[in-house]
This record gives structure tokens, C-alpha cells and sequence, in this order.
């Protein structure tokens, strides 16, 4: 099957790399190259650098005008496969393919439609989630599901972990919708249920409020891992006004006197323990400012805090 292939990120590099193996990938759209660190040097995206390796032809349009869709057009592509693509594609060109397009999305939708649905499922305490392939139509992930997968959320999953998961399920999702696809049938079902939003990530959405419960704040430093980044900003000492992420946490049962935001104990070779609104967390490892993750305990020993130290 000839499969035109719209993907940008790494995680969307495993579902290129299938299909090519599989199939014939005769083009690969991904957004253009974008400048990055200091000097702003436009920097491709993963899938633009693993397509060139394969040496298959790659389209990176700003947008998707008559003569991008005459280009893809003149590929004469039966199938259509979004992974990760980052834009909405418009029908004019989801349409191209003689089959159209089927998208892989990571959930179980019509939950956490939009740009993040793993992180989402983390901070929002869900206990499973999965991978849904589904026809593209004009609405932000809405159209009729093809296959779906289901995956239990460990409690010591976070945003890594759980891709990890995540990636190989998809990979089975999408080689069994093309296997569907190859009998000549066009199968989908409606969605069904309420359908719930996961837009982007913001910084702020990694920002730690300390007045909230144990179980909501560990769940963000879960979800914001790989970025934003849960975060939180020092009261005192060296960490005065300096961010410090938090970047693994377990709930605590303290019988010291916590308040929201205070250092309460420290817990050896471990890492220090932090009141919340209801309850505390136990942090293991951080990241203070312009420096390096590091294991809490370091941290500690480090001298940037003690107990009875305060974050904002």
C-alpha cells in the first residue's frame, strides 16, 4: 500500500519507521524546520531526519496551499497516517489519499482530545488510558474510531514511562487498522461518551501550588516530567526566589507537623519531605536552577535547604 505519512516529533518516529518497513511510504510531511538554543539554528524535526535516512521524499509546508496539495497529490498515495503531526490537517489535504487518513491518537477517546492527551491522563489522576486510531475529519480529533487499545496507568508511571508503553501499543493499533484496511472494508464507529480536552502544556501548567493535596501535586510532577516541568520557587537561604523542579515524589505518611510548602523532615540517603494542603510528599529528586537533576539527598547535602526551609 502507497501511505503518505504526516508526522514531527520523536515519538512519532517508531510509526514511520513501521510503515516504511511494511509498506511503500512515498512522502512524509512534518512542520518546517524551526530555530533552536542560543543562536537559533533552525534544527529539523525528528521525523524529517529518520525520513532522510530512508531516503523518502519530504514535504515541510508552512501551510497548506493549491500547490502543497498538487505536490501530494501527484503521489497517488492509497493511505493517509497521522502520528503527531502538530497542526490540523485541512480536508483538501487529508482527502488526497484514495482511502483519506486515519490518525493514531494516545487515548482513549473521545477522551483528552487535542495536543496532550498522556500528560493530561497523568495530572488528572487517570488509572488507565490507551491508543485510538480514527478517521480525520474537520474537528479536532473527533471522527470514527477504527481501532482502539487499552492500558492500565501504574501508580509509578509518569510522562516517560508511560510513552513507553504508549509506543509499542500504537505500533499494534496501527499495523491492525492497515491490516483492516487491506480487506477493502472502511470500518469506524461513531465515538461514544463525553468527550473531554487536552490542550497544550503551558509553563504554568508545571507550577506547584502547595496548598493543594499530596496525591494532585504528585500527579503534575508525574504529568509535566519531560516539560514543563513541575516546579516550585524557593522562600529562603540559597534557593531564595530560584526555581527548583521536582522531578519524582511519593506521597508520604509524615507524623511531623507539615505545613503547605515547609521542609517538615528529612528522610536519610532519601531526599525531604513537603507539607501539602492535605498530606505531604517525599521528594527523591530535583533540578534546582541552571543545574543538573540530582537525587534530593545531594541536594541536601549540597546545603541548599534543611528542615524548616519554605518554598513560595
Amino acid at each position: 500500500m502507497k501511505i503518505l505519512f504526516f508526522g514531527t516529533p520523536e515519538i512519532a518516529v517508531p510509526f514511520l519507521s513501521e510503515a516504511a518497513a511494511r509498506h511503500t511510504v512515498v512522502g512524509v510531511v512534518t512542520q518546517p524546520d524551526k530555530p533552536a538554543a542560543r543562536h537559533l539554528e533552525l534544527h529539523s524535526s525528528a521525523v524529517k531526519l529518520a525520513a532522510e535516512k530512508r531516503n523518502l521524499e519530504v514535504f515541510q509546508p508552512e501551510k497548506f496551499d493549491d500547490e502543497t496539495a498538487s505536490k501530494l497529490a501527484k503521489l497517488n498515495a492509497g493511505l493517509g497516517i497521522v502520528v503527531s503531526y502538530g497542526k490540523l490537517i485541512p480536508e483538501t489535504i487529508f482527502n488526497i489519499p484514495k482511502l483519506a487518513c486515519f490518525n493514531i491518537h494516545f487515548s482513549l477517546l473521545p477522551k483528552y482530545r487535542g495536543a496532550a492527551p498522556v500528560q493530561w491522563a497523568l495530572i488528572n489522576g487517570e488509572k488507565e488510558t490507551g491508543v485510538s486510531s480514527f478517521w480525520l475529519e474537520k474537528t479536532l480529533d473527533s471522527g470514527p474510531i477504527l481501532v482502539q487499545k487499552k492500558i492500565q496507568i501504574d501508580d509509578s508511571d509518569d510522562e516517560e514511562t508511560l510513552f513507553n508503553k504508549l509506543i509499542p501499543l500504537g505500533l499494534g493499533v496501527m499495523n491492525e487498522t492497515l491490516e483492516l484496511l487491506k480487506t477493502g472494508k472502511v470500518p469506524g464507529n461513531k465515538q461514544e461518551g463525553n468527550p473531554t480536552n487536552a490542550p497544550i502544556l503551558k509553563k504554568e501548567d508545571g507550577k506547584i501550588d502547595w496548598s493543594k493535596p499530596a496525591e494532585e501535586i504528585r500527579n503534575i510532577i508525574r504529568g509535566t516530567k519531560l516539560w514543563p516541568g513541575a516546579y516550585c520557587i524557593g522562600a529562603e537561604g540559597k534557593l531564595e526566589n530560584r526555581r527548583i523542579k521536582i522531578l519524582k515524589a511519593e506521597i508520604f505518611a509524615s507524623s511531623a507537623s507539615t505545613k503547605p510548602g515547609e521542609i517538615s523532615e528529612i528522610v536519610k540517603n532519601k531526599g525531604f519531605v513537603v507539607g501539602c494542603g492535605r498530606g505531604a510528599l517525599l521528594i527523591e529528586e530535583v533540578q534546582p536552577e541552571n543545574k543538573n537533576p540530582m537525587p534530593a539527598w545531594s541536594f541536601l547535602q549540597g546545603g541548599y535547604a534543611s528542615a524548616g526551609s519554605k518554598f513560595q
